[in-house]
C-alpha cells in the first residue's frame, strides 16, 4: 500500500473479503464441497480399467503332442465393472452432495458477514481512539492555559501555591492520558490493519451510515426485523439444509437392506511362447452378480439408528438456532434504540459541558471561581466528550450489529461494490 492512503469502510470491507485467511479457508471448504459432489457422480460411471501380465517360467515343458508348459506367458486386456445398489443410494448421496455445496455457500456467506463485522468493530475502534487521543490533546491544551493563568494570578498574589500545584498535577495526569491515547491509537491501527490484511501507514475516513429504522413502521419494526432474521439468516439456511442432508442420510443408509448388482465386461488375450494350438487366446465375457448380506452383526441397524439420531440432532439444532436469533435481534435492535436514544441527551451534555468550563475558567481569570471549580468543569467536559464520542460510534457500530443479526449485512455490503 502507498504511504498515508485512506480507506473508507467500503475500502475496507473490500479489502478484507480479498485478503482474509479466514474467508479463504471457508472458500476452500465450498472447493472441497463441490468435489465430493464431483466423487458421487463418478460412482454413476462404469470404471474401465485395462491389466496385464508377464511370466517367464523356469523351463518349457512339452508333453507327446503338446506344449503343457510354455516358456514364457504375456496377457492382457480390458475390465468394464459398474456395481449399483438397487435401492438408488448413489443418486441419493449425489442429491446430498448437491445440497452439501449449497450449505457450504451459506457457511461462507455467514463467514463473511461475521468477518466484515469484525472488520466494522475494529474500524469504529479506530475512531473511538482517535476522537480519544483528540479529546485528551484538546484536554492538555485546556490545562495548559490553567496552569499559565495560575501561575499568572500566583505572581501577583491573588492565588495560592498550592492551586498552582494542582494546576501543574492535573496536566500531569492530562498528559499521561494522552500518551495512552496516542499507544492505544497505534495498537487499534495495528488491529485493524491485520483485520484487513494492509502494510504500511494509512488512515481511515470518518463515514455515517444510513439507519434501518426508517425502512419499517413503528407498530411492526421488532417482529419485522425478526421475520427478516428468519428467512435471510445464512446460518439458519445452513441448518435447514443440513436437516435436509440428514433426512437423505436416513434414506441412503436404509438402502444397506437392498441387494446390490455388479456388472463385468471383460476382454481378454494370452500369448504364450511357444505357443500352444490347444490355448485359448482370446476370451470376451460378461458376468451379472448379485450380492446381498443376509447377516452382518447388526451393522445396518446399527447405522440407521445413527441417522436417525443425527436427524433429530438437526432438528433440535434448528428450533435452538432459530430462538438464539430472535434474542440475537431483540437484543440488537433494543440496543439500537438504547444509542439513538441517548445520542441527542449526550451531544446537549457535551454543550452544556463546554459553556460551563468556557464560563468558569473565564471566572477564574477574574477571580470569581476558584481552582476546583475549574477542575470539575474540565473533568465533566472530558468525561461527556468521551462519552458522546463512543455512543456515536456504538450507534454506527449497532445499525451493522442489527443488519448482521437479520442476515442483510453481506447483500448491503455488495450492493454497494456494484
Amino acid at each position: 500500500m502507498c504511504r498515508g492512503e485512506e480507506f473508507s469502510l467500503e475500502e475496507l470491507y473490500s479489502l478484507a473479503l480479498k485478503n482474509s485467511e479466514t474467508i479463504k479457508i471457508s472458500e476452500e471448504d465450498l472447493y472441497i464441497s463441490e468435489r465430493d459432489k464431483d466423487r458421487a457422480m463418478a460412482v454413476l460411471f462404469p470404471t474401465l480399467s485395462t491389466f496385464g501380465s508377464h511370466t517367464r517360467y523356469k523351463e518349457e515343458k512339452r508333453g507327446t503332442t503338446f506344449t503343457t508348459q510354455p516358456e514364457y506367458s504375456t496377457s492382457w486386456g480390458l475390465r468394464l465393472d459398474q456395481s449399483l445398489s438397487l435401492s438408488g443410494r448413489e443418486l441419493t448421496a449425489l442429491k446430498m452432495a448437491k445440497e452439501t455445496i449449497v450449505k457450504s455457500s451459506f457457511d461462507l456467506d455467514n463467514v463473511k458477514e461475521g468477518y466484515l463485522l469484525n472488520v466494522a468493530s475494529a474500524y469504529y475502534n479506530l475512531l473511538k481512539s482517535k476522537k480519544a487521543e483528540e479529546i485528551a490533546r484538546a484536554n492538555v491544551d485546556r490545562l495548559t492555559k490553567h496552569r499559565d493563568a495560575a501561575q499568572t494570578r500566583l505572581k501577583v498574589g491573588e492565588v495560592t501555591k498550592t492551586v498552582l500545584l494542582r494546576a501543574e498535577a492535573e496536566l500531569l495526569g492530562a498528559q499521561s492520558e494522552m500518551i495512552k491515547a496516542e499507544n492505544n491509537l497505534k495498537f487499534t491501527k495495528t488491529v485493524l490493519a491485520r483485520t484487513v490484511g494492509i502494510s504500511g501507514d494509512y488512515d481511515v475516513k470518518e463515514e455515517q451510515q444510513p439507519s434501518v429504522l426508517n425502512i419499517l413502521t413503528p407498530d411492526c419494526r421488532l417482529d419485522c426485523f425478526k421475520g427478516i432474521a428468519l428467512s435471510e439468516r445464512a446460518e439458519l439456511k445452513a441448518v435447514e439444509l443440513q436437516k435436509k442432508i440428514a433426512e437423505n442420510e436416513v434414506t441412503y443408509t436404509r438402502g444397506l437392506y437392498w441387494p446390490t448388482l455388479a456388472v463385468e465386461g471383460v476382454y481378454s488375450r494370452r500369448e504364450d511362447h511357444p505357443s500352444s494350438s490347444f490355448a485359448i487366446k482370446e476370451n470376451i465375457y460378461g458376468t451379472l452378480k448379485l450380492n446381498f448380506p443376509f447377516f452382518e452383526g447388526g451393522l445396518r441397524v446399527a447405522e440407521v439408528s445413527q441417522s436417525r439420531a443425527r436427524l433429530r440432532q438437526a432438528e433440535y439444532r434448528l428450533s435452538d438456532l432459530k430462538k438464539s436469533v430472535n434474542v440475537e435481534v431483540e437484543n440488537a435492535y433494543l440496543n439500537l434504540i438504547t444509542e439513538s436514544g441517548i445520542l441527542d441527551k449526550l451531544q446537549a451534555e457535551v454543550d452544556y459541558a463546554r459553556d460551563n468550563y468556557n464560563a468558569v475558567s473565564k471566572q477564574f481569570e477574574y477571580g470569581l471561581a476558584n481552582s476546583v471549580d475549574v477542575m470539575d468543569a474540565n473533568t465533566l467536559l472530558v468525561t461527556a466528550e468521551r462519552e458522546l464520542a463512543n455512543a456515536k460510534y456504538d450507534y454506527q457500530l449497532s445499525i451493522l450489529k442489527l443488519k448482521r443479526v437479520t442476515g442483510i449485512l453481506l447483500k448491503t455490503v455488495t450492493a454497494q461494490f456494484k
